[in-house]
């Protein structure tokens, strides 16, 4: 629900086609849809607090009518609150709690399952912030203090999904180290999200001038690797693709478990 997604370039950011077109990827496969009024991709600016419930809200009250899982993906406490209360079940944060000292216990409160993301700072710095010596164990080391923070206000650890933030404060060679190496954030014993479709790091791999359609088939054999180390979740554009990826994943898991 933003005019200026790095993926879409706003094609939804009208709540009548928003709407449709979730009830599209849900047609496709979709198990959560994930709803955000602010872009966070590099150097995007902030969205006014009143303008981020304005775009959704109005949108994940409709989903959750029609019986729809709805995650709301936001970095304010104040928009977390209003979405779950218009039935939103999951709180996506890409600040992991950082960003908003309210968000915290307002995820206490409201009961939520909470995702929370590996993040070093706000989009129109984080490119800066991409040093480590280790990245999968740093990674898990700033994501393990966020949790220790959360179930410290109250937040259970089986309302905690972490998330390693692709993208975020990382270079497109250290994405992929920290996608080799998801076993050591698995350490933690927490379901794991991963959020690579579309990226810059996904659309290095292709030709130069291939456009954003072009990094879903990349996207989708990304999402099959990361299911079949343990993943519970990918965080996805193109539902169809990656729904197919999954069911012969799940096929291949069944047949080699007899």
């Amino acid at each position: 629900m933003t005019p200026d997604s790095f993926s879409d370039g706003g094609d939804w950011f009208d709540a009548d086609r928003a709407i449709a077109h979730g009830l599209e990827l849900v047609a496709e496969g979709a198990d959560i849809l994930d709803v955000g009024g602010e872009s966070t991709r590099p150097g995007a600016a902030r969205v006014a607090p009143d303008e981020e419930l304005r775009r959704v809200v109005p949108v994940v009250r409709e989903f959750a009518r029609r019986g729809i899982r709805v995650s709301v993906d936001t970095m304010r406490a104040a928009t977390a609150v209003a979405a779950v209360e218009a039935g939103a079940e999951i709180i996506n944060d890409v600040s992991a709690g950082l960003a908003d000292p309210a968000m915290v216990p307002a995820v206490a409160d409201t009961g939520a399952l909470y995702v929370a993301m590996h993040w070093r700072g706000h989009s129109d710095r984080m490119d800066v912030l991409n040093t480590y010596a280790d990245i999968a164990v740093e990674v898990r080391d700033e994501l393990a203090q966020r949790v220790d923070v959360l179930e410290a206000a109250g937040v259970a650890a089986d309302r905690i999904i972490l998330d390693p933030g692709l993208g975020f404060s990382k270079t497109g060679h250290q994405n992929w180290q920290v996608l080799g190496r998801l076993d050591v954030l698995a350490e933690l014993g927490l379901p794991v999200l991963i959020g690579a479709s579309r990226k810059r790091f996904i659309g290095s791999l292709l030709p130069d001038g291939a456009d954003m359609a072009e990094r879903d088939l990349p996207t989708a054999v990304v999402s099959a690797l990361a299911a079949q180390a343990g993943a519970w979740g990918v965080r996805v554009h193109d539902v169809r693709a990656t729904r197919r990826a999954l069911d012969v994943v799940g096929a291949w898991q069944s047949g080699s478990r007899g």
